[in-house]
């Protein structure tokens, strides 16, 4: 299969990205990727890596879009950017996947101008899946559609439920929709309309679900809009950051605290590796036609190897025809 690079985006690039292509040539040996930048700056960087060469195509792409600029005028105008070029690829069926790390905003201007929306899917969804007590769930939207409708929550429930079946292997997916309270008469106008849809939708709908049993491990994805998406993975991001800064100082505290921490090393190792979103690598823009994986704009060559195995695992799950056909089969709702 073969899988595009957005080389140049991302806090890290082109370095660590090319470092994370490498990584991944050696990960899986059934990919092929297609690096899109600037071919002279890719080349000479690639220089210091034992690769396949056979096995990676340069696409060259002067311009490079960063943070600072407005999306869908950058995608417009920057026709030549290492983002739109990797995008086209999707488009014109050369590549099955692309995965970028730059920046949010203008990978969902380019998937939805460029690659566009399967037909149907009113509005498409970022899904990030992050560890649980019991494994990991899929939080969707997390940040690609702040005002919603109740059908665009449906049909994320439908789209989220694919994923964590073809992608993760989750044989029955439960579904929770984000609420303030476990009672179906809980929550605002746009949750109790939703509510009632997702009773209706061919789904493993478990209820609402709490802010605080988002990690429980008792949901495989939890649905909301993407205001409030975002604001729970950033909180949790940051308790985990802080959690482990804090008992980091409480184990150096004493000497016994020390002791206690290198007869726990091994567990502690282990739940940091559990926490490490660089073992997830990127978020699935759900909803597009063709494959697209938003890596973490501060990704590491880790993080982005892991992120190309992602792009494999949707690519093998044949995501973008599933959600096709899941979305064709719901009735259309006008709200």
């Amino acid at each position: 299969m073969n899988i595009a690079i957005d080389v140049f985006g991302g806090d890290h690039a082109p370095h660590e990205i090319l470092a994370g292509c490498v990584e991944a040539l050696w990960r899986f040996d059934d990919i092929r990727l297609i690096l899109s930048g600037d071919e002279e700056i890719i080349k000479e960087s690639l220089s210091r890596f034992d690769y396949d060469s056979k096995r990676i195509e340069i696409l060259h792409a002067p311009e490079i879009i960063t943070c600072e600029e407005q999306p869908t005028l950058a995608v417009k105008r920057k026709k030549e950017s290492s983002l739109v070029k990797a995008m086209e690829e999707v488009r014109d069926g050369k590549a099955d996947c692309v995965v970028s790390a730059g920046s949010t905003g203008a990978i969902l201007a380019g998937a939805t101008l460029v690659i566009r929306r399967i037909k149907g899917v009113k509005r498409p969804a970022l899904g990030v899946v992050i560890p649980t007590a019991k494994g990991c769930v899929m939080l969707m939207d997390c940040g690609a559609n702040v005002d919603c409708r109740p059908s665009y929550l449906q049909q994320f429930s439908v789209m989220a439920s694919a994923y964590m079946k073809e992608v993760r292997e989750v044989e029955n997916p439960r579904i929770g929709l984000l609420n303030i309270g476990a009672e179906e008469e809980k929550g605002n106008e746009l949750t109790k309309a939703t509510y009632q849809l997702l009773k209706e939708t061919p789904i493993n709908f478990a209820g609402n679900c709490e802010a605080r049993e988002v990690l429980s491990g008792d949901f495989d994805a939890v649905i909301c809009d993407g205001f409030d998406g975002n604001v729970i993975l950033k909180y949790t991001e940051g308790i985990a950051v802080t959690f482990m800064s804090m008992l980091k100082k409480e184990l150096l505290a004493d000497s016994r605290s020390k002791l206690g921490a290198i007869l726990a090393k091994s567990a502690f190792k282990r739940f940091k590796k559990t926490m490490d979103y660089t073992e997830y690598g990127g978020a699935p823009l759900l909803g597009i036609d063709g494959g697209v994986i938003k890596a973490h704009g501060s990704s590491d060559a880790k993080a982005i190897a892991s992120a190309i195995g992602q792009a494999r695992s949707y690519v093998k799950g044949n995501m973008t025809d599933t959600i096709r056909q899941a979305i064709a089969a719901l009735p259309e709702i006008e709200d």
